[in-house]
């Protein structure tokens, strides 16, 4: 088996970043992968949070993908709840016009934002939110149908007239269903569709949502097998130590995360080290960092191999969460970079 790897980013801002700069590092990475023959780069949605600048996966694809010449780039996901389909309909089948062959969109049915945005991404109306989830698979189906060259024709008016996400499409983007959970493992084997757990963020639950997306999956015409693959956190440094004091940056904004603590902008690693995890919190962070890729290359890939060997995928998709030291310049993240490189070296 040949193991493909591609990049999940969350285009993470430090304290020492401007949105501009992160994603200016955003950028360097995606070209960094693409030379270095990484499958696939994925931009996740997450809104109104102080270390993450991904709020609008669209937008970054269209930046990354000019930038890039071959790698696949798509959503790690676009939240579907906060979107009319049409809107994400047209927008990918534009990406896909514009980048043909080379989009993904990556669908996932958690908000990806607190309560408040939320409320102002769907007009202030909190029912229509709920709705929105409630209405996922239809809205999934949507989507696909608009995005499709036929598009689709409804009534209105007592007329009916046609709808298309694009006029003329040559070329469809790959679907594929993101969960944290079997609801859209269920999903995903039910309409035919690739699936991907979310391995990096769970963490567990990974061999029983992929045995049963596997188990029960119905073949399609696009998918005839079904198709996933692996997520991981992962920092790779030349010595193990290194690796270890990369990763403590994302350590801390996990542990926060997971306990309700302040959410900030994500810190250089002589922050982390002056702040460290509070006693009581000490478990998830050794948890956290046992489940992830932290480690010196030959050992990182060993693990990448063993875990891609366990849950039986011919790829695996890694979030490089290395932080960044004092005096790193602001539009880079060369810890990053430098994670990928030494994974194919």
């Amino acid at each position: 088996m040949t193991l493909a790897l591609s990049v999940l980013d969350l285009v993470p801002v430090r304290t020492d970043q401007t949105t501009a700069d992160a994603v200016a590092a955003s950028r360097s990475l995606a070209v960094t992968a693409d030379e270095l023959g990484y499958r696939r780069y994925w931009v996740a949605e997450h809104h109104n949070m102080p270390a993450v600048a991904a709020t609008n996966p669209p937008v970054l694809i269209a930046l990354l993908a000019a930038a890039t010449t071959q790698i696949r780039v798509g959503s790690g996901g676009v939240m579907l709840p906060n979107h009319e389909p049409l809107v994400i309909a047209e927008q990918f089948a534009l990406l896909e016009a514009a980048f043909p062959g080379r989009i993904d969109l990556g669908i996932g049915r958690a908000p990806g934002t607190d309560m408040l945005t939320r409320y102002v991404l769907r007009g202030g109306a909190t029912a229509a939110a709920d709705d929105a989830v409630a209405k996922f698979p239809q809205y999934v189906e949507d989507v696909a149908t608009l995005m499709h060259p036929d598009g689709v024709e409804m009534s209105v008016g007592g007329r009916r007239e046609p709808l298309r996400a694009t006029p003329q499409a040559a070329s469809v983007p790959t679907i594929w269903l993101l969960g944290s959970s079997d609801y859209s493992a269920r999903l995903a084997a039910a309409r035919g569709l690739p699936y991907v757990f979310a391995h990096h963020f769970a963490g567990q639950g990974t061999a029983e949502a992929l045995a049963l997306y596997r188990s029960s999956y119905q073949p399609s015409e696009a998918h005839p097998e079904p198709r996933t693959f692996l997520t991981v956190n992962a920092a790779v440094a030349e010595t193990a130590e290194s690796a270890r004091r990369l990763a403590l940056p994302q350590v801390q904004a996990m542990v926060a995360l997971r306990t309700g603590g302040r959410l900030a902008s994500q810190r250089l690693v002589e922050e982390a080290e002056a702040a460290p995890v509070a006693p009581a919190h000490e478990g998830l962070a050794a948890a956290m960092l046992r489940r992830w890729i932290v480690d010196e290359p030959v050992a990182a890939r060993r693990r990448i191999e063993e875990l891609a060997s366990e849950f039986e995928v011919d790829e695996v998709m890694v979030h490089p969460v290395a932080g960044a030291f004092t005096g790193t310049p602001a539009g880079s993240g060369p810890a990053r970079e430098e994670t990928l490189r030494l994974l194919v070296a």
